[in-house]
């Protein structure tokens, strides 16, 4: 690959950091935003983040909310540049050295062990001390926003749930709001995808842009639902043990994942 990308010229803070990198595009996973990852033979990997400017932009919150994890000594990537405008958001990152949960071969009762132990260690920040609130209340007024403005992407809505409509899943969703029983730092879209394993320990977390306050199962409903994809259902019971979790609550899992629809 050449070291630049042809048609992408990058804001001025930018191009000192990116010197002598190969760029490719990366494809894993799923955002608004389109990532490359930069790569040397001496240097750290990056990862540079390209959104349109909008209402709805997800990097100037995952700026911010990487600042604040690290600022709590929890391994996320580090922010080396960014610029925020009416039409572009541009997002530079050294990247975490390892592997996401999705693509090792470490064997499902390591990445199991991994993300319970790397969900437990970031529930117990105190959350008095985290300043983003993503309460069901706040997300549901962000998911009606969304639904308004024709976001929603109804051909990727889980299986179960293919051939509804946004306006329908939203009419559920508000009908089905359970009580947040407790609240802790989450991160937000805790997938296999988003968690960092190297030499088979866990070494960070990654798109941290929905990072805030809410009820644990935010976290563990979508680590759940990734789990039984990824690695089969059989493994579901076993990382809500390793989690703590002695008595699973379906129903409160469920509301989270159809949560997920809408963003």
């Amino acid at each position: 690959m050449p070291s630049r990308i042809p048609k992408i010229e990058l804001p001025e803070p930018f191009l000192a950091h990116v010197a002598g990198y190969q760029w490719s595009r990366d494809s894993l996973g799923q955002s608004q935003s389109s990532n490359y990852l930069l790569k040397h033979a001496e240097r750290p990997m990056l990862v540079l983040k390209i959104e349109a400017g909008s209402p709805f932009a997800e990097l100037p919150d995952e700026a911010v909310r990487l600042d604040w994890l690290a600022s709590q000594g929890v391994a996320c990537p580090t922010v080396l540049a960014r610029l925020f405008g009416s039409e572009t958001n541009w997002l530079l990152l050294q990247a975490i050295e390892g592997t996401d949960l999705a693509s090792t071969t470490l064997s499902p009762a390591q990445q199991i062990a991994i993300l319970a132990g790397a969900l437990k260690r970031l529930h117990a920040l105190d959350e008095a001390d985290c300043p983003f609130d993503h309460g069901i209340d706040k997300r549901i007024i962000i998911a009606r926003a969304r639904t308004r403005a024709g976001l929603i992407d109804e051909s990727d809505f889980d299986e179960a749930r293919l051939g509804r409509t946004a306006a329908d899943l939203l009419l559920e969703l508000e009908t089905r709001v359970p009580p947040e029983r407790r609240r802790v730092v989450t991160h937000g879209d805790a997938c296999l995808p988003n968690i960092i394993e190297k030499n088979g320990r866990f070494a960070g977390f990654i798109d941290c842009s929905r990072l805030g306050v809410a009820d644990p199962y935010q976290d563990l409903a979508l680590a759940c639902r990734s789990i039984a994809h990824n690695l089969g259902e059989e493994w579901v019971s076993p990382f809500l043990k390793l989690y703590g979790i002695d008595r699973d609550e379906p129903q409160r899992r469920d509301f989270y994942c159809l949560l997920d629809e809408f963003f």
